[in-house]
């Protein structure tokens, strides 16, 4: 009994950090409707900030009280003011296009920013004495508990109660609350709404950089904070309800018990644990513990898949694609010509286009938005390599293997989540793909964990050619499917349903069906493109269930435009040459990627052939 109270008192302690970046990315999704992928970064900033400030600037402030809570203050300001420039120079410029495009766009803002602070504050970990006056524990039920602890758990009912009175008690909270609910009446009642977006953006990263600060005195700050605790966050929120305060500080509570016990009773399944409630209560109430249905930003415009650079019509359109078709592969056979390397990297860049079709066929055709595609990726590429490794299956079958794990957890996973959509849809592709994550990182006996699975001969030395244009037919064969069923009677049924699912419905589409068909379709392809790499590479990790895995398929599908057939062409062209050359001799690159990332999605959302279509045609 006794281990179990401490464990809880470890959860709710845990709890308060989630509910602070929780309530912050709250406040900017409920204003702006702005999914703040960043959100991470400005938790990692404070960290490093206050780390950096009581450790190795003003040692002095580590040994005092409130000198310290001061840093952490300090620490958070800095977060806000960070996020003030962001909300000035990007976000502001994304109120009017589509969540997915502001998704990436973030992820673009929290490239830029970690490498901005790895040159500020250098790669190491800083580690920040412990708060000065509570560097002891305290005996509860003959167990000692730490007393910092204790503030931290003290503080969030706190904090969930300033926030309460801030948002309903005063005229600053009310507006902001009609703000969520309306901007444009707002607007029409003579608020100016921007003032009101930045206050949200700047108070919800405060919020974030003082959880990063308040970590410190229990953890070193480093430069991988980011990305753990903003996929947790989106896991609270979510869970909660999005654009719900009560909604977040309750999903804190459960998450954060569920992940202390978990470390306690279950630390191979702690991760599946926590991506398994957010599941359930999903599956269970589509919007969240306290969430209600809220109209989001601004949706995808309807429009008609784009088969060629422009639009064109009769033989003028046949010889376009015959060009690109030959270009392509001219272009591929001649890389590979000149060495292993760009062979290599020509073999990575049509697996990569693969991969970005599977995902470009559910978000440009179905209007399904998935963070978690890597998943069925990750199970493609595991399946084929456990079955080369245990059973000595030949490419083929190996191939066949992973496909088959990926139609049976997509067959069962789809007919859960089907009803779901929007932002609901995408975090539980991302819980699938960290539970994937989670049983690749921790099954050892079966994956090999971290080592992976290496060694695989499943493409011998003097296949290498052949298989190199096994690759790129298939990709092309993707393509040109993807072309196929976006003019066949399920591609216009699917644009229907993504366009008007009401209507659909009501003129008697099966609209669960079809939303179920293209997903699993999708699954399948990706765990193909999952069964080449390891077949490329002779090696699977649990990276390749990793969130990034994910990212690089929305990058490429957006990059070169989610409408247009050609555009993961174009998007993983760029993609892979800017990760292989940027990354050769210049340390800041994923940086220089990020702002990339943020002029395309500001410049250009509908991607670099969308500047390319006509003048006066849509």
């Amino acid at each position: 009994m006794t281990f179990f109270a401490i464990q809880f008192l470890n959860g709710l302690s845990y709890a308060t950090t989630l509910f602070l970046m929780a309530a912050g990315l709250t406040l900017i999704f409920g204003v702006t409707r702005i999914v703040n992928f960043a959100h991470g970064s400005f938790f990692m900033l404070g960290a490093l900030f206050t780390a950096h400030w009581v450790t190795n600037w003003f040692p002095a402030w580590g040994e005092s009280a409130f000198l310290y809570a001061l840093a952490m203050l300090i620490g958070a300001v800095c977060a806000g003011l960070v996020g003030a420039v962001a909300e000035f120079v990007l976000l502001r410029r994304l109120y009017a296009v589509p969540e997915l495009y502001q998704l990436v766009a973030t992820f673009g803002l929290s490239l830029a920013l970690a490498d901005a602070m790895r040159w500020s504050f250098g790669p190491g970990e800083v580690f920040a004495p412990r708060f000065p006056g509570l560097e002891g524990s305290v005996a509860l039920w003959g167990e000692y508990f730490p007393q910092y602890q204790l503030l931290t758990i003290a503080l969030g009912p706190l904090l969930w109660l300033g926030l309460h009175l801030l948002l309903h008690r005063t005229g600053f909270g009310q507006r902001l609350r009609a703000a969520t609910q309306d901007r444009t009446m707002l607007a029409a009642l003579g608020v100016n709404p921007k003032p009101l977006m930045l206050s949200a953006v700047v108070l919800g990263c405060l919020l974030a950089g003082l959880g990063g600060a308040l970590q410190l005195p229990r953890e070193p700050a480093n430069l991988q904070m980011d990305v753990n605790m903003v996929v947790e966050t989106f896991v609270v929120v979510v869970t909660g309800g999005l654009g719900s305060i009560a909604g977040a500080f309750f999903a804190a509570l459960l998450i954060g018990l569920i992940h202390v016990l978990g470390i306690s009773l279950f630390p191979q399944a702690t991760l599946m644990l926590v991506f398994l409630t957010m599941a359930v209560v999903l599956v269970l109430r589509p919007t969240g513990l306290l969430g209600q249905p809220l109209e989001l930003g601004r949706k995808e415009i309807a429009q008609k898949f784009i088969l060629t650079w422009v639009r064109q019509t009769g033989r003028r359109e046949s010889a376009w694609t015959a060009l690109i078709f030959m270009a392509i592969a001219v272009l591929v056979i001649g890389v590979g010509l000149l060495g292993p390397y760009w062979q290599s990297l020509a073999a990575d860049g049509l697996i990569l286009l693969i991969f970005g079709i599977s995902l470009q066929a559910m978000l440009a055709l179905g209007g399904l938005v998935s963070f978690g595609h890597a998943a069925f990726f990750a199970l493609g590429a595991y399946g084929a390599a456990l079955a080369h490794s245990v059973w000595g299956a030949s490419l083929p079958l190996a191939l066949l293997a992973g496909c088959t794990l990926s139609l049976v957890v997509a067959g069962v996973f789809g007919a859960l989540v089907v009803r779901s959509g929007g932002v609901y849809l995408a975090m539980l592709s991302l819980a699938l793909a960290q539970v994937v994550w989670a049983l690749a990182s921790q099954w050892v006996g079966l994956t090999g964990g971290d080592n992976g699975i290496i060694g695989l001969n499943l493409v011998a030395f003097e296949s290498r050619t052949a298989f190199y244009f096994l690759l790129l037919g298939l990709a092309l064969l993707s393509v040109w499917a993807l072309g196929r069923l976006s003019q066949s009677s399920l591609g216009a049924a699917l644009q229907a349903v993504r366009d008007a699912p009401q209507r659909s419905a009501a003129s008697g589409l099966p609209v669960s069906w079809i939303k179920y068909r293209i997903f699993v379709m999708s699954a399948v392809l990706a765990a193909l493109a999952g069964g080449l790499f390891a077949a490329h590479k002779g090696a699977v990790f649990p990276s390749s269930a990793a969130v990034s895995t994910s990212l690089d398929a929305l990058l490429a599908v957006l990059l070169g435009g989610m409408h247009q057939l050609w555009g993961v062409v174009v998007g993983t062209t760029l993609l892979v040459w800017a990760q292989a050359e940027l990354g050769r001799g210049f340390d800041y690159w994923r940086g220089v990627l990020g702002l990339f990332v943020m002029l395309i999605m500001v410049a250009a959302p509908s991607g670099l052939l969308g500047l390319l279509k006509e003048p006066g045609k849509s």
